[in-house]
């Protein structure tokens, strides 16, 4: 396990703010929209806020829950409170904030280290708490941030005007995409001994791969959105209901209770409509393969459509600026993929048992409720 250093720190802060800012935004954009009397898409804004609040309330309160079992439940209730209120995230922020500090600051003096709390637990936790952190992000980015993104970027196609805080909202999108992606890939590399180390070319090209790809999909659905919201739901079901049947099919334990367990496939559904996800930390080349390829179809598909079936509504919403940034950002996406996979991705997944098999003992059940999580939860 690799150390938390200050730059961890900083870049913690940092999503902390981002976190707090998204909120306000959301809120600010759906009165907007309430204020202009389209009371539609605010509600459908506010929808993904509270989707999203509430799934990630739920994840959080059963870790906390796994974490603390056998612990006093005069402090589960409390938890149970706060998380109730929708706020558990800022717990989790306050433990990594005082774990990531104490990793970061004050165990460069080996005097600050006791027998009680010695350097690695603390580095351990610190890794930890972040990792469950960046796994919330995850469930949040694609259950919000993403669907949002999809809905602006309808309604800067469909209306041509934007105000301010609508494009604010599109650039809060994209950020949160952005960091929530390589955050996760920073904490799974920390998390998990047999990772090598994130360096800053790696994290580019992961960023650009992951941002790229979206991006031209988001478009794509926009597209189809234009044509006909029914068929934009359809298709988005059709992918969902996909989604859940190839994890259902692979059996995944990342949840200790079968409901949860269930729930856990379920948003792991939604993460495959917009983005490739590997549960079981195996080797995906196949899976990954035929996700991409699909969607490089469905997107050349939908052009086609517009190109020779639709061409009144071309000039409408800009096509040729779309289509461009569709089909560039499509191309340039599967390019840094196929770099990431060649030059940087760690081929570790054959050792990933390993890992699960040492977590035995008290030392492994302190252990499990961050490490063991993260072995069934791999996004690649």
């Amino acid at each position: 396990m690799m150390k938390f250093t200050k730059q961890n720190f900083i870049f913690l802060v940092g999503g902390m703010i981002i976190y707090v800012v998204d909120i306000g935004v959301d809120f600010w954009v759906a009165s907007k929209y309430l204020c202009q009397g389209q009371y539609c898409w605010a509600i459908l804004i506010l929808c993904f806020r509270g989707l999203s609040s509430l799934i990630t309330q739920i994840f959080s309160y059963e870790w906390f829950k796994n974490d603390w079992e056998g612990t006093d439940t005069g402090k589960l209730k409390w938890i149970f409170l706060v998380h109730l209120f929708q706020c558990g995230i800022f717990i989790r922020y306050w433990f990594a904030l005082k774990y990531g500090c104490q990793a970061a600051f004050k165990q460069n003096n080996s005097e600050d280290a006791s027998e009680a709390e010695p350097p690695n637990f603390i580095q351990r936790q610190a890794v930890h708490v972040v990792t469950d952190i960046n796994m919330l992000r995850v469930f949040k980015t694609f259950l919000e941030t993403t669907p949002q993104l999809l809905v602006q970027m309808y309604l800067l196609m469909e209306h041509g005007k934007f105000n301010f805080c609508q494009y604010a909202a599109i650039v809060m999108s994209f950020c949160g995409i952005s960091i929530s992606t390589v955050d996760y890939q920073i904490s799974l590399r920390k998390s998990l001994p047999d990772k090598d180390e994130f360096r800053l070319l790696p994290k580019l090209v992961y960023l650009f791969y992951k941002l790229l790809t979206i991006t031209s999909w988001i478009l794509s659905i926009s597209l189809i959105t234009l044509l006909s919201v029914r068929s934009s739901v359809s298709l988005l079901i059709f992918l969902w209901i996909c989604g859940f049947t190839w994890t259902l099919k692979q059996h995944t334990t990342f949840c200790k209770s079968k409901k949860m367990e269930y729930l856990y496939r379920m948003v792991v559904g939604i993460i495959l409509i917009f983005t490739f996800f590997n549960i079981k930390g195996r080797k995906t080349k196949v899976c990954l393969s035929i996700y991409y390829a699909a969607h490089t179809v469905v997107t050349l598909g939908i052009l086609f459509v517009y190109l020779f079936w639709k061409p009144s509504i071309i000039k409408e919403i800009y096509f040729t600026t779309v289509s461009i940034l569709t089909s560039l950002s499509l191309v340039l996406g599967i390019i840094f993929l196929v770099v990431y996979y060649r030059h940087f991705h760690p081929t570790a997944s054959c050792r990933l048992q390993a890992c699960s098999d040492e977590a035995d003992g008290e030392a492994g059940q302190q252990e499990r409720g961050g490490t063991g999580r993260f072995q069934n939860f791999i996004m690649q």
